[in-house]
């Protein structure tokens, strides 16, 4: 009998196990698939705006053109930051504390506008990291239900043994096949599952970085007072 054939014939928890294993593998490459998209548009879209960053003689016109960078990690931080800054210069001016919309070192307020940054960092490193922790869970936990699904359907293999009074082949083979599809499934969920999530963990990784690149560079331009609004 082949592999579909000796699943649908399998036992009622055993089938059950399949099913969980199933559900468990088709959700995994669905989300293996759709963050290979993501994280490839995300480095991609922030490579592009570090280097517009770079370009821009002013920064008010990059943020004004941020909608040509959307989806980039890299471009929210900015957008963050930028508008705690222009928030604060604001604040300052009614004050009569700014000048010519120019933040010098006495009213920068970079704790500030480095709070705004870090927090939309981790927002952004906490949206890459969407469901791959689902990943990790279908990496650790399908091995088990599988072997869960192996064990029951041998005992279930005894069972029929001591039911029959026989211990031969044609008795024992079928049941045992049938268990041993669990483990087999288990794995298949696993494998996949697992090599994607620590791949997906190093890309994430190295655009955390290079946020926390961006954060330090945009902070050294408030700090030195180089940003005009």
């Amino acid at each position: 009998m082949d592999v579909i054939t000796l699943a649908t014939q399998s036992g009622g928890m055993v089938f059950f196990v399949l099913l969980v294993l199933i559900f468990f593998s088709l959700s995994s490459w669905a989300i293996i698939i759709w963050k290979f998209w993501e994280l490839r548009g995300a480095r991609r879209r922030s490579a592009a705006f570090v280097d517009a960053f770079w370009r821009s003689k002013r920064l008010d016109r990059l943020y004004e053109e941020l909608t040509e960078h959307e989806g980039s990690p890299v471009g929210e931080v900015f957008a963050a930051g930028y508008q705690e800054a222009e928030q604060l210069l604001k604040t300052r001016a009614r004050d009569g504390e700014a000048d010519s919309g120019v933040l010098t070192s006495e009213m920068t307020g970079v704790e500030s506008v480095e709070r705004a940054l870090r927090r939309a960092a981790n927002e952004q490193v906490g949206r890459l990291e969407r469901m791959l922790t689902f990943l990790a869970t279908t990496a650790s936990a399908t091995p088990f239900i599988g072997l869960f699904g192996t064990v029951w359907g041998i005992m279930n293999s005894f069972r029929e043994i001591g039911a029959r009074g026989s211990a031969g082949l044609a008795v024992v083979a079928p049941g045992i096949s049938e268990a041993l599809i669990a483990t087999a499934l288990g794995l298949l969920a696993a494998i996949p599952a697992v090599i994607a999530y620590n791949h997906y963990q190093g890309r994430v990784k190295v655009i955390a970085d290079e946020i926390e690149n961006f954060t330090a560079d945009f902070l050294n331009l408030v700090d030195r007072h180089f940003m005009r609004l």
